[in-house]
């Protein structure tokens, strides 16, 4: 099989690859948009978490991962539900790791291990610990293939950054002990001022919070009413969306009728009809620079300060003020 990936290009998979990405639960993750509600009140936000999925194995294998972690890389947002985090403010889960406690129940219950164990491969040595994955995943702020991918991804697609930007980055990698580096401060400098674009321009936009909430809520409300079940959360996003407009009652739709494009709000911290704090993103590079590992921040003023705001905004939450709920 031959993919295409925006980010990376193209990539050949065959043999345990090919029939993982060919399996149910892979596939299921085409109709889970990465931004959860955002795509409901931006159509333009609509990469998914099939595209962040594909491409976190693609960076694994490009940076001389095993064929062990791509499969983790591959794998690792399985168990997110119809409209990724939004069940995290469901249940106010302030970790916003809803899908990493379900992971081993979603995983157990597919065809995954039987396809894992028919390559020779035993899903328990692959799936349960990612922190022997070390360049899928980092504890923050470091650099790890997940960020980097959902990072460069969204911000790509929604136009910030340009393909030769990324070929740059991605160049100035340098793999030390498993583990992700950096090289050039400016190229540090260009991914902490990204990364902050992506977890409190995007994250964070008075429109995301807005249909966050408003989603967040109907859910809560379908719940409670048993019009919904866990397991109904467990498809696309589409099937759950057209169960919700299917519901006979007139509250529900009300709620559900102010998630639409025409949305008009504001950040407002004086007069907000909505305040939501986000969970705390901060990234720190480590980087290979003259000869030894040192932190992105002790040898640039520009990303220490880049993060003390980025830690100040999150701190403080997002303050929204709803300007027009009306359909055009």
């Amino acid at each position: 099989m031959i993919l295409n990936d925006t980010i990376y290009g193209q990539c050949e998979v065959t043999g345990v690859m090919e029939e993982l990405l060919n399996s149910r639960p892979v596939q299921r993750l085409k109709g889970i948009h990465q931004g959860g509600a955002s795509y409901l009140v931006n159509p333009k936000w609509n990469v998914t978490r099939y595209e962040h999925s594909v491409g976190a194995m693609i960076l694994v294998k490009r940076l001389g991962g095993s064929v062990e972690e791509q499969v983790a890389a591959l794998l690792h947002d399985v168990s997110h539900t119809a409209f990724s985090h939004v069940v995290d403010f469901v249940f106010d889960n302030e970790k916003e790791d809803y899908h990493e406690k379900i992971y081993e129940s979603v995983l157990t219950s597919s065809e995954i291990p039987e396809i894992l164990a028919k390559y020779g491969f035993e899903e328990k040595a692959i799936l349960y610990d990612d922190s022997k994955w070390t360049l899928l995943e980092q504890p923050a702020p470091e650099l790890c293939v997940d960020r980097i991918d959902y990072t460069l991804r969204d911000m790509y697609e929604y136009g910030h950054i340009t393909e030769e930007e990324v070929k740059r980055f991605l160049q100035d990698i340098v793999i030390i002990d498993g583990k992700i580096h950096l090289q050039t401060i400016e190229v540090a400098e260009w991914f902490v001022d990204i990364y902050y674009k992506e977890v409190i321009g995007f994250f964070m936009d008075p429109l995301n919070i807005y249909g966050y909430e408003v989603l967040a809520n109907v859910i809560q409300y379908a719940l409670h009413h048993q019009y919904l079940t866990l397991d109904d959360l467990l498809g696309e996003d589409v099937e759950v969306m057209l169960k919700l407009q299917n519901i006979q009652d007139s509250e529900l739709q009300q709620k559900l009728n102010q998630l639409h494009p025409q949305i008009v709000v504001e950040e407002n911290e004086h007069d907000y009809d909505i305040y939501r704090k986000n969970k705390v993103r901060l990234i720190d590079p480590s980087m290979f620079y003259n000869g030894k590992i040192q932190k992105a921040s002790a040898l640039s003023e520009k990303v220490k300060q880049l993060g003390d705001e980025a830690y100040h905004k999150a701190s403080r939450g997002a303050f929204v003020k709803i300007l027009s709920s009306s359909r055009v």
